[in-house]
């Protein structure tokens, strides 16, 4: 038979991992009302010494007893002496959005919101949680990154965000619960077979323990390994990328990630993107990307992009950014070169004193009309005495196209007077 641990070890657990967070200015402890978070909660409040304690529920307004949760967790907090804040927000979810994602996104965006520079989030996860997320990430196909589930701790807004429960299961939970006389309440939603966690949780799980009493702390043991493994992927990423840098900053050179075996490729692409801050593709996507930028042409317009990201490759280069929206067409503003003019789709508001400081020019004093635009080809410039190409100029500045097409031009009366942080026309 399996052995309870007695209450007091989840004060001795907890401190422990504590122990190795970073410091907090203050601790935040995010208070669902359930077990899990109401056993964390009185546990801090326990704590000698600590920083100042703040109970934080999030109020998803998706269940009809949500208004009682609330007045539950402010309750308790009161019992304890711990200031209470409710965050409300809309969960509602988007277009293609589970229910779960978007109550998960709204409630760590209004956690983060919350946030002081400074603070440590802590949220009551457990050993279960763990072996849950791993195995739902086993089932999704995913990664070292995946299975490595829940970190300790990580960054979340101006803090952090800690599970300092990770090590403690459910069972010391409800016996610590127990002892203490706490209350706490029950989601209705936790019992809906139809989420895959809780078909996991309620069907799966059960069965495994039975035959596989310390299956909890084993998985737990497989995703701190497969954390382990991510660690040196991501060092290796960090080396490759030192030696794959492109000439323009930001960028990676085709020819130099060519060299690599497949593998490092696709490690230190998921790398370059992870630095940048944008989502990373799924395997499929991430292969398609590496036949289209490694095997196109160099003068290929090549473009691989999913939600929240796209690629592009110009010449040896491969640029990644947020996906870009198109330029609006035909795009013909008029300007007194006076007040400030925001040109759309280009992220570049022109104001006088700018155009003076880069081109030396009063865009004021040019011959009117003066209208701002976006290229539509064929434009001329004179430089040097004579008559050039736009286009061309471009090309052999080495802008890329997407970029060309998002430059502001400043035409007086019916010539091209300046190209936006590049040149300025001669008079004829």
């Amino acid at each position: 038979m399996n052995r309870v641990p007695a209450s007091g070890e989840v004060p001795e657990r907890l401190c422990q991992a504590l122990g190795r967070l970073p410091p907090a200015r203050r601790r935040l402890a995010a208070l669902s009302g359930g077990l899990d978070s109401v056993v964390l909660l009185h546990a801090l409040a326990g704590l000698e010494c600590a920083p100042p304690l703040i109970a934080v529920h999030v109020h998803h307004g998706l269940s009809p007893r949500a208004e009682a949760w609330a007045a539950a967790c402010e309750a308790l907090c009161r019992r304890l002496g711990v200031t209470f804040h409710c965050l409300r927000v809309d969960a509602a979810p988007g277009r293609g959005e589970s229910p779960e994602a978007a109550a998960r996104h709204a409630r760590y965006g209004a956690l983060a919101a919350f946030m002081q520079p400074g603070d440590g989030l802590l949220t009551a996860h457990h050993r279960r949680d763990q072996a849950e997320t791993l195995l739902l990430q086993l089932l999704r196909g995913s990664g070292p990154a995946g299975l490595a589930a829940m970190p300790l701790w990580q960054p979340l807004g101006p803090g952090w965000h800690g599970r300092p429960l990770l090590e403690v299961d459910r069972p010391q939970l409800e016996a610590y619960a127990r002892a203490h006389g706490l209350d706490w309440v029950e989601d209705e939603s936790n019992q809906d077979p139809a989420l895959d966690r809780n078909r996991l949780r309620h069907e799966i799980l059960p069965l495994l323990r039975a035959r596989w009493p310390a299956v909890d702390a084993t998985l737990a043991r497989a995703a701190a390994l497969q954390a382990e493994a991510q660690d040196l992927l991501a060092e290796r990423a960090r080396e490759d990328l030192e030696t794959l840098r492109g000439e323009d900053p930001g960028t990676l050179s085709v020819a130099a990630l060519a060299r690599l075996r497949r593998p490092r490729q696709r490690n230190a692409l998921r790398g370059w993107l992870e630095e940048k801050g944008l989502p990373l593709p799924g395997r499929a996507r991430l292969e398609s990307l590496l036949q289209q930028a490694l095997g196109a042409a160099p003068d290929a317009a090549v473009r691989v992009a999913w939600p929240g990201a796209e690629v592009r490759r110009y010449r040896d280069a491969l640029h990644a950014m947020a996906p870009l929206a198109a330029p609006p067409p035909g795009l013909c503003l008029p300007w007194d070169g006076r007040t400030p003019l925001a040109v759309p789709g280009t992220g570049v508001t022109l104001t006088r004193d700018g155009v003076m400081r880069c081109h030396g020019l009063d865009p004021a004093a040019l011959p009117a009309p003066v209208t701002v635009g976006l290229r539509r080809g064929g434009e001329r410039l004179r430089l040097g005495g004579r008559t050039r190409v736009l286009k061309k100029l471009l090309q052999a500045r080495g802008i890329p196209p997407w970029e060309r097409e998002r430059i502001p031009l400043i035409h007086a009366g019916d010539r091209l007077a300046v190209v936006w942080g590049l040149w300025t026309a001669e008079r004829p």
